[in-house]
């Protein structure tokens, strides 16, 4: 993410995209995982939940918007390795 100063260049875009989709599809698998203790109903929630922050996260142009989306992703995604929820 070094081009654009603060606002994402598509090559910044295009950079990014393989990162947040893989981490999009760990985190949905995550969800599924028979380990955490979640009703179906609370399953669908969180898919949901999860869904709804990487789509506004996909319209997000600046930097640092976009690289905390990856942070929380990543951090999210070892807490449900884990096999707990917040």
């Amino acid at each position: 993410m070094a081009n654009g100063l603060i606002w994402a260049t598509a090559e910044d875009l295009a950079r990014n995209r393989g990162k947040v989709l893989s981490l999009y599809r760990q985190i949905l698998r995550s969800v599924n995982s028979p380990d955490l203790p979640l009703s179906y109903a609370a399953r669908l929630s969180k898919k949901a939940e999860v869904r709804t922050i990487f789509i506004f996260g996909s319209e997000e142009r600046s930097l640092h918007n976009i690289a905390d989306l990856i942070d929380t992703a990543e951090y999210s995604l070892s807490i449900l390795k884990k096999g707990r929820l917040p």
